[in-house]
């Protein structure tokens, strides 16, 4: 997940890596990372940029295609993911409800909108349409990780690890849907289960310093102040140490398959 401007509900843990769930979804860190879709021939986002000056660029060049037709998929997408970016949430979330009301069932559209939605916080609604966004026969684990982050933040603990497994069954050994599982067991004080899942999660060839830092910031928790400074070495292990379940849930917010 490269990095952008940090979120405001991130501030407490800035320095922390979802999603995204995505998550987009709901990014989990300071770096949002946007997942790819399950098939990522067919998906219309163009590549996210790095950097602030870059991520504005992209921004205010996909929000002058939207202008030009305000709905059509492809430019909402992408001009979404850029306010998303920006962390513009309820913007996104605006510019896709226009394009969801043109194609309300399109589901790379509706994955967007429910995106957009679990950033900007209106859960119950990212909850209805992201069970929208895919085919029964056709699931996909980059919205599924994103439900489950939802799940998590409704307080449904339980129901978001069956969105997890199933999304690991078709995305075995996923970082991203790793990491979003990881820090589920740790909102429930389950740390054990918490590092185990989040190191294999960094083990992935796809890991980034998002779950690097989420492992080190469970690791503080845990008490192993050694081992989480040699992951991290910056300066999370203070706000870390003093980490409680809504500090959590603010990571938790911008998950991974964003």
């Amino acid at each position: 997940m490269s990095c952008v401007p940090p979120t405001r509900s991130r501030s407490r843990l800035s320095a922390i890596a979802l999603v995204a769930l995505a998550a987009s979804a709901i990014p989990l860190s300071g770096c949002e990372q946007t997942l790819g879709l399950t098939d990522p021939a067919a998906a219309p986002e163009a590549s996210m940029p790095a950097g602030d000056t870059q991520v504005r660029a992209y921004t205010e060049s996909w929000g002058k295609r939207y202008d030009a037709d305000p709905g059509e998929k492809t430019a909402s997408i992408n001009y979404a993911r850029g306010l998303r970016a920006m962390t513009r949430y309820s913007e996104a979330a605006a510019v896709m409800q226009a394009a969801a009301v043109k194609t309300p069932e399109d589901y790379e559209v509706l994955g967007a909108f429910g995106k957009a939605l679990a950033d900007s916080g209106q859960l119950a609604q990212a909850k209805d349409v992201l069970t929208r966004a895919y085919p029964e026969d056709r699931p996909d684990w980059t919205i599924m990780s994103v439900q489950g982050a939802v799940e998590d933040l409704m307080g449904n603990h339980d129901g978001a690890r069956q969105f997890y497994a199933a999304a690991l069954k078709i995305a075995p050994g996923e970082a991203n849907v790793l990491n979003n599982l990881g820090l589920s067991y740790a909102l429930t004080k389950e740390l054990k289960q918490a590092e185990a899942t989040l190191r294999q999660a960094n083990a992935s060839a796809h890991a980034d310093a998002r779950v690097r830092n989420n492992l080190a910031l469970v690791l503080s928790l845990e008490g192993k102040k050694a081992q989480a400074e040699k992951l991290s070495g910056n300066d999370i292990l203070l706000e870390a140490s003093q980490a409680n379940p809504n500090s959590l849930k603010d990571i938790l917010a911008k998950p991974a398959g964003s």
